[in-house]
């Protein structure tokens, strides 16, 4: 049996909300016990005083296998999550061809099987083809190991599809993922609506978009009493439905991408196609009102959205480059940026992070206590770096924060135990 035994570690607790000093011991990929003695024989890590806390569970990442294996492929993207302190990646199924039937499904769990060095938990679409005309066999691709279903950013527009799938998705207990963005009022659109957009001579779409989409969705839950997850709820005019329908008991829950945390509109600046993002990028008010619902806990997760576009796809004027921005490595060190604004302490952002992406998947990992897998990350909130493009692990380059100034080092990553980033400390 092996036996890891961390010492001297901040322990970051999303259950307990704790930030304590403290020692975790790990056995055969298992957490056995918290600030105990090193066991006899075990490999004892000395932390230094860096931060310890649960593996991140990323929700919504795009690795492009099949079709486009150049922009990524389970191999590279399981070494930038490595990199990035993820320990699970959550697979979206917007592949070409589409994850759409259990064949399929079973040819991705494969290829991550070999290749990803973290654990992969593929996503299926929630329609064929992902034309919103016919669902999928749910039931099939349940049992071929998908752990929810999506469309991505191809929104269903036939209600009585959608309403189909969602009543049989809750007869099976299966999750459905949505993208709240109204497609008539979104369609063309690549930036938000307001003064920048119309000097910058871009077409715009309305918040409203994002507000009307949820209020539809809200309502087909409420007739079907599905399980639902919005992938990215970024206005503050979407936050008012969000908290009824919490509040009236709907199975609801919504996540946001790093990007809309911690950017805005005016970073566009110059026509800068690392900053086109689907939905696009925020006002400051927006940004600033998600960040409170994010810490308040209404908006339950934090992820990447990690969408990976080679150069071709972006080096196109702005209206026509392709959406989307790679964030497996820089989820942790730009997430950091709420904690040293002191906007979310580290406990709630790992709760966001890792405790609340487990509970949506009935997984048992995110947390730090006896009988945990041992998927765990050790950083260091502090150091400080300009981030260089090119050296990031994903197969294409393209990130909003090349040549940002972050803070926040990943040291070391764990999946089952087993270190599968950052060199060994002192032992």
């Amino acid at each position: 049996m092996t036996t890891v035994h961390f010492t001297n570690a901040r322990i970051i607790d999303p259950v307990a909300l704790t930030d304590l000093a403290g020692s975790l011991t790990v056995r055969d990929g298992i957490i056995i016990a918290r600030d105990g003695k090193p066991p006899k024989g075990a490999e004892v890590i000395d932390c230094a005083g860096a931060c310890l806390a649960p593996g991140i569970i990323d929700v919504g990442v795009k690795v492009s296998e099949p079709g486009e294996r150049h922009k990524e492929s389970f191999r590279s993207a399981g070494r930038a999550a490595a990199a990035g302190g993820v320990t699970t990646m959550v697979t979206r199924p917007d592949t070409h061809p589409p994850i759409d039937t259990p064949e399929a499904l079973e040819f991705v769990r494969r290829r991550a099987d070999v290749e990803s060095i973290v654990n992969v938990l593929p996503m299926a679409t929630l329609t064929k083809g992902r034309a919103g005309t016919e669902m999928t066999e749910i039931g099939f691709l349940l049992d071929a190991g998908a752990v929810a279903f999506t469309d991505g950013a191809q929104v269903v527009t036939d209600t009585k599809v959608l309403s189909r799938a969602l009543t049989y998705a809750r007869s099976l207990g299966a999750l459905v993922i949505g993208h709240p963005q109204d497609p008539g009022l979104s369609r063309g659109a690549c930036v938000t609506t307001g003064k920048f957009a119309s000097l910058r001579g871009l077409p715009g779409v309305s918040p409203m978009a994002e507000r009307m989409a949820l209020d539809r969705d809200i309502a087909l839950l409420e007739m079907t009493g599905a399980r639902y997850h919005a992938d990215q709820i970024t206005t503050a005019r979407a936050l008012p439905a969000l908290e009824r329908a919490k509040r009236n008991g709907l199975s609801i829950t919504a996540g946001i991408s790093i990007h809309h945390l911690t950017l805005n509109d005016m970073d566009v600046a110059d026509y800068r196609t690392f900053f086109k993002l689907t939905p696009p990028l925020r006002s400051e008010d927006d940004r600033q009102a998600v960040i409170h619902a994010v810490a308040e806990g209404l908006i339950d997760i934090i992820c990447s959205m990690h969408t990976p576009q080679d150069e071709e796809s972006k080096r196109l004027p702005f209206e026509q480059a392709a959406p989307g921005a790679v964030g497996l490595q820089t989820l942790l060190p730009a997430a950091l940026r709420l904690v040293h604004n002191d906007q979310i302490d580290l406990p709630r952002l790992f709760r966001a992070l890792s405790l609340n992406p487990a509970h949506l998947l009935n997984l048992p990992a995110g947390r730090m206590t006896e009988g945990a897998p041992a998927d765990l990350v050790l950083f260091d909130p502090d150091a400080p770096f300009v981030l260089d493009r090119s050296t990031l692990l994903s197969k294409s380059k393209n990130t909003p924060f090349d040549g940002a100034r972050l803070q926040g080092r990943v040291l070391g990553t764990w999946v089952a135990g087993t270190r599968v980033f950052g060199e060994p400390v002192d032992a």
